[in-house]
């Protein structure tokens, strides 16, 4: 397992760096300039295709994988995340994939899974809803398109601050490798290891300097497989309860569906507008008051820097417990619970300006 993940971050590391030493070959199709926008907090322009790294470590760590355990099943899961990936990466080059087609490729990709290997929700831990899942296969493929494209498009929304989303991934991927290591998975963990390589590999270049961005591409093809190795952990192993992944992935999850909620009936847009109001963004804002004001592009990228661990931090708070409750439903309802009051209770204290002046970094430690 070591030798895969090692290989994954190798090449990983070895793709962004030759994306980033020959950035000027490709930076009229590749790079992020815009630096104003109401979602941006990067100084200069910056490659946004940091997918092309993690799909190539996540390529050659399953390649390693198929050799050593003789199974083309993980050539055929790999497969399934081309449509997710491609559109994805097509958005970063041209800037013209909206996010509804975005969405919709992801759902093509998690309908492949189905098809392909398998990947199908049968059962959530609801009894009645479990009956139905198995005695109708349209619906199992129905409700397992939306859960996967909703994981997918979560950690593309939480995607906006160097390692943010890559160190939340690398978390989730080591909770369920854990777990495929307790339940005897070794196929399901090896693809597990392979992520965690391709995804240390990207963050050697994105985290804390910023060289590159995962971009779309990048972002969907983690959310994709995360959500599809949630998926095929329940599905291969009756012992883990479906409410683990879901602890798992709560943060970016919860963060989505209160966005949601917040354009929708409390400022009255349209779901899908931009905005500055994400937990991320506010902790950015309100909470990172180190070197606040300066337009200087290395204070610029350190604060969105320090931004990132207070939200590898709360993600924590739910992966630890999935990882320790892994097959207690009950348990980790509670866990889900409490993770969705603590979220909100912690947006309150930081929109009203009242959070713990312990959580504030100033300046010069002021």
């Amino acid at each position: 397992m070591l030798q895969i993940l090692l290989t994954a971050m190798l090449v990983s590391t070895l793709a962004g760096l030759g994306l980033i030493r020959y950035s000027h070959l490709h930076s009229r199709f590749t790079a992020d300039t815009d630096t104003a926008g109401v979602q941006k907090f990067h100084a200069i322009p910056v490659p946004r295709i940091g997918g092309i790294p993690i799909m190539s470590g996540l390529v050659v760590g399953c390649a390693l994988s198929g050799y050593l355990n003789t199974s083309v099943w993980v050539l055929l899961l790999l497969l399934s995340t081309i449509p997710a990936f491609g559109f994805g990466l097509l958005e970063d080059v041209t800037k013209k994939i909206g996010p509804m087609a975005r969405l919709l490729a992801t759902f093509v990709s998690a309908a492949l899974g189905y098809f392909l290997i398998q990947a199908m929700l049968t059962r959530l831990g609801v009894p009645l809803v479990d009956q139905m899942l198995v005695r109708y296969w349209w619906l199992s493929l129905l409700v397992t398109m939306i859960a996967v494209g909703g994981v997918a498009h979560a950690f593309n929304i939480i995607d906006g601050y160097n390692g943010l989303s890559g160190m939340v991934a690398v978390l989730v991927f080591i909770a369920m490798a854990y777990v495929c290591l307790k339940v005897h998975d070794v196929l399901l963990m090896s693809v597990c290891m392979a992520m965690i390589g391709a995804v240390l590999g990207f963050l050697c270049w994105n985290f804390p300097r910023g060289l590159i961005f995962a971009g779309d591409g990048g972002a969907y093809l983690v959310g994709f497989m995360i959500a599809e190795v949630s998926v095929l952990l329940v599905a291969r192993n009756p012992q883990v309860s479906p409410w683990f992944p879901l602890l798992c992935v709560i943060y970016p999850v919860f963060e989505t569906l209160f966005s949601i909620y917040r354009r929708k009936f409390l400022q009255g847009r349209a779901v899908g507008c931009p905005d500055a109001l994400h937990l991320h963004q506010m902790i950015y804002r309100r909470l990172v008051r180190w070197m606040v004001g300066s337009r200087e592009a290395r204070h610029l990228t350190q604060r969105n820097s320090l931004t990132s661990p207070y939200l590898w931090l709360l993600c924590s708070f739910s992966v630890l417990p999935a990882m320790l409750f892994w097959n207690k439903t009950w348990v980790l309802l509670v866990f889900v619970v409490l993770f969705i009051a603590g979220y909100l209770y912690l947006y309150q204290l930081i929109v009203r300006f009242r959070a713990p002046r312990w959580l504030t970094l100033r300046k010069g430690g002021q």
